[in-house]
């Protein structure tokens, strides 16, 4: 059974008989994880998909405070999230492309990514940036394809602690909470592989979308449009 589709035809959770597509949504939050950790690490002190944060560092530069050059980042990765959103919007609602096109999409824009980092080809200020925007379209485009969320937490663990502190949880909620130990995950391996292998920072990311996108062609899952 595949996993069910809200209206707009997007990713969201699968039903408590159908974990595939939960897997799949727990692998993409440990990747927005990965690639916010690398992004943070790797590239200048910003996010490539909570745009939240973003606007928060892009208030402190303003008032004169944080990082020096860090607006530039933050604006570069604002534009490049919203040209991924718009980018995801088209191909699913627009082309009616399939799920896992997109995410095919998304894995080479992360890939691309890994390969430049891992190839040793950035190497100036203006380099980082074209990195930061190639990894913040991809996770923009993840964000607009997940109805579920999968890049931005505030209103998953509000909903969720309310419940905890109401004892009113959910069957799900057990998925939840996996997709914010993810999250956590996600960022952790980068850490790990910025240690222990530092041009392959950039690949964790790339390899849980993969992933993601494997179970959506699981031959029993029918396809579906993005």
């Amino acid at each position: 059974m595949s996993t069910p589709t809200v209206p707009t035809g997007r990713l969201s959770a699968g039903s408590a008989h159908d974990p595939c597509g939960e897997w799949a949504l727990i692998l993409l939050s440990a990747a927005s994880g990965a690639a916010d950790a690398f992004a943070f690490l790797c590239v200048g002190q910003v996010f490539a998909g909570v745009m939240t944060g973003n606007l928060v560092l892009l208030g402190g530069s303003a008032a004169g405070v944080g990082e020096h050059g860090v607006a530039s980042r933050v604006v570069t990765a604002l534009a490049a999230y919203s040209c991924g959103v718009a980018l995801g919007a088209w191909m699913g609602e627009r082309l009616r492309w399939r799920l896992p096109v997109i995410l095919l999409v998304e894995v080479v824009l992360l890939a691309t990514g890994a390969a430049l980092w891992g190839l040793d080809l950035i190497s100036s200020d203006g380099n980082r940036l074209g990195l930061l925007a190639v990894i913040a379209l991809a996770i923009g485009i993840q964000g607009r394809i997940c109805a579920t969320p999968t890049n931005y937490f505030t209103g998953t663990l509000t909903a969720f602690v309310g419940r905890v502190a109401l004892r009113s949880l959910r069957g799900k909620d057990g998925w939840v909470a996996g997709r914010l130990i993810a999250v956590v995950a996600g960022a952790t391996a980068t850490a790990l592989t910025l240690r222990l292998r530092p041009d392959a920072a950039a690949v964790v990311a790339a390899v849980l979308v993969a992933g993601a996108l494997l179970i959506e062609v699981m031959p029993d899952r029918p396809s579906r449009r993005g």
